[in-house]
């Protein structure tokens, strides 16, 4: 879909459909009031017979209005007057596209930049309508004998006035950007695990890595992996045939000696359990928990598409968890890469044996501050719901920085504690701790775990368990979260 910002007179623009705000009883902004007066009258017949009272989301189709070249006009209800939040701004935009998809015309301009959001000035405002509207275009049928039949639908037009064009432009243009970063994640989440595996994960990176140079990867084999003294990380592959790999993102768009922010995603291309082997029923879904490594695949699309001055390094951690002759089982004790030892307890809770190992890597890069973001929890679905990522980190200053870059993305997240007395329930009689702490708190513990590989620098967790992914039904699929939420942290960290 093409995005194109105008600021030119919606009167006098020729467009197969404009679209036009109306807001609730039937109240006519200053640009529906222009339009109206253009057409003599027409916007304001059609509303007086009741068909549209302009509550959020509906939507009327007129054709033939007078004195105007569009082809047609939409009305779109807006709601009460300066009270829009994010979500209802979001519902406007979305009840726009979903007319639009459905008819012939080629292009639409759209009006709704007059609309005013509760928090957000016209960058903000302009960014969450483009990401909403581009993110409604987003189709996974690569796998369908039959293809959906593609709409008519090929651009649209943002208009605005001249004063506001340079903001709204900019808007567009990291809309643009977050999207197509955030569609990478969902074709990779969507993809059956037959297909998605460490390796090929490798060649998606590298295929980056081709598209931009200023992208350089890296590629730590299993050999490799044992010479680090990884065994924590190993300990996850090892019931697979599939064989592990970190894979290391390098950018630098900063200055050569400035320290990089590292993302960590945790990469397990399918989740069997292990030899704590999952229920049979949704288990197809455990595909999905390789979105963390996804998701930094996705927002370092963004980065290098927005060619942000700031230098990063992405570690995925990517590895199958499968039962076999050959599997970890529950009782083991392993040796991570920190020296520190660990009582394997359910082989089910791997994403953070993958993670800790990578994280005690990540401090050879001398980071900022390190976010690890993973799938990490059923307990954070129980706590948050879809709604939001689970938050909890070492620096009060770090995890502020990204909770704001969550509410200016609409990606939101939460923080929970990460108390001391939590740490206890990972104690063991056997090793250095446990990689389970029991059925309470399991998210904190789960964070409480990863601390102890992340004392040596900021860092943040992101667990993306009930965000990441929509489960059940015919809407089943990756969201492509949090890499607006990312992108938005790492626009925030280039701007002076």
């Amino acid at each position: 879909m093409q995005l194109v910002v105008k600021s030119t007179s919606p009167q006098t623009l020729k467009t197969a459909t404009l679209v036009v705000a109306v807001g609730e009883g039937r109240k006519l902004g200053a640009t529906a009031k222009a339009i109206d007066q253009a057409a003599d009258g027409a916007l304001s017949a059609v509303l007086k017979r009741g068909d549209l009272v302009g509550k959020v989301g509906q939507t009327l189709l007129l054709y033939a209005v007078p004195n105007l070249k569009a082809e047609r006009v939409l009305l779109v209800g807006a709601g009460k007057e300066g009270e829009l939040s994010d979500r209802q701004f979001r519902k406007i935009a979305a009840a726009a596209y979903g007319a639009l998809k459905g008819l012939g015309g080629s292009d639409a301009a759209l009006t709704l930049g007059e609309l005013q959001v509760k928090g957000r000035d016209t960058y903000g405002k302009t960014r969450l309508l483009a990401e909403t509207l581009l993110d409604a275009t987003y189709a996974f049928d690569r796998f369908k004998s039959e293809k959906a039949t593609a709409p008519a639908l090929k651009k649209l037009v943002l208009l605005c006035d001249k004063a506001s064009q340079a903001e709204v432009e900019r808007a567009a243009s990291h809309a643009q950007a977050i999207v197509n970063g955030t569609a990478l994640t969902r074709d990779l989440g969507n993809l059956p695990p037959n297909l998605c595996n460490p390796t090929s994960l490798v060649n998606e990176a590298k295929a980056l890595a081709k598209a931009y140079d200023t992208l350089k990867v890296e590629v730590l084999d299993e050999k490799k992996l044992k010479e680090l003294g990884m065994g924590a990380f190993l300990a996850v592959a090892q019931g697979s045939d599939q064989p592990p790999r970190l894979i290391v993102l390098d950018y630098q768009g900063g200055k050569k000696d400035e320290q990089p922010f590292v993302l960590v995603g945790k990469g397990i291309t399918f989740d069997s359990g292990g030899i704590s082997l999952k229920p049979g029923s949704g288990m197809d879904e455990m595909k999905y928990d390789m979105c963390g490594a996804a998701s930094v695949l996705g927002t370092f699309r963004a980065l290098l598409e927005l060619a942000l001055p700031i230098n990063v390094v992405g570690l995925l951690a990517c590895a199958e968890n499968m039962p076999s002759g050959g599997a970890t089982r529950p009782g083991d004790i392993v040796t991570s890469m920190s020296g520190q030892t660990v009582e394997i307890l359910n082989t089910d809770a791997e994403g953070r044996l993958v993670l800790c190992d990578t994280l005690t890597y990540a401090e050879r890069f001398k980071p900022q501050a390190v976010i690890d973001i993973a799938t990490l929890t059923g307990a954070c679905i129980t706590a948050l719901g879809t709604q939001a990522s689970g938050l909890m980190g070492n620096d009060d200053g770090l995890i502020r920085q990204v909770l704001e870059a969550g509410e200016h993305a609409a990606d939101r997240a939460w923080q929970l504690p990460l108390f001391e007395e939590y740490q206890e329930q990972l104690d063991s009689p056997f090793a250095d701790m446990a990689n389970i702490g029991g059925p309470k708190a399991g998210t904190i513990t789960a964070a409480c775990f990863l601390s102890r590989f992340a004392k040596n620098y900021h860092w943040a967790h992101l667990d993306i368990a009930g965000t990441a992914w929509i489960s059940g039904g015919k809407e089943k699929g990756a969201t492509g979260r949090p890499v607006p939420l990312l992108t938005q942290f790492l626009l925030d960290r280039s701007t002076p």
